[in-house]
């Protein structure tokens, strides 16, 4: 099968996640139904930097689980062949085995790496790794959903 690469532009129209909070900003390679190889670029003018820590940069671990949840993410939808809409989120289900091996900071490319174990009755589990240098900084194994949103209720008066 041929491997998939898409841009920021691809990425975006798939997932509904923007500016601070899009961890993704290309995807490599990826075969529908098997895994993916995303990319991010990690650098000094991250939001979250000055607060964590000022004297010694370091990407907050669960934003490394963010951003390998959002490469599964990509590859379900190209699987399913659907993209976010705004009748549906895509949640965390659960996360087991996540493991901190080296800190990411400014400079890094995060090389994100999902394969997908399973997907029963629209739950999704995968294997994640987020690596820097060919050296595995994050791990997890993480179970996602897809749910539809109910409507807003009508504002108090």
């Amino acid at each position: 099968m041929m491997s998939i690469q898409m841009d920021i532009n691809e990425i975006i129209g798939l997932l509904p996640h923007r500016y601070p909070f899009l961890l993704i900003d290309r995807v490599l390679s990826m075969e529908p139904d098997k895994s993916i190889v995303a990319l991010k670029n990690v650098t000094i003018n991250e939001p979250f930097f000055p607060g964590h820590y000022p004297h010694f940069p370091v990407m907050p671990g669960v934003l490394i689980i963010e951003a390998m949840a959002q490469a599964a993410a990509l590859l379900s939808f190209k699987s399913m062949g659907a993209g976010a809409s705004e009748k549906s989120v895509y949640y965390f289900a659960g996360i087991d085995g996540a493991r901190f091996r080296q800190p990411v900071g400014p400079g890094d490319q995060l090389i994100i790496k999902a394969t997908l174990l399973g997907s029963k009755r629209g739950l999704f589990k995968f294997s994640a790794t987020a690596e820097v240098d060919g050296k595995v900084a994050a791990e997890a194994e993480l179970m996602c959903t897809v749910k539809p949103v109910s409507p807003a209720a009508p504002a108090a008066s």
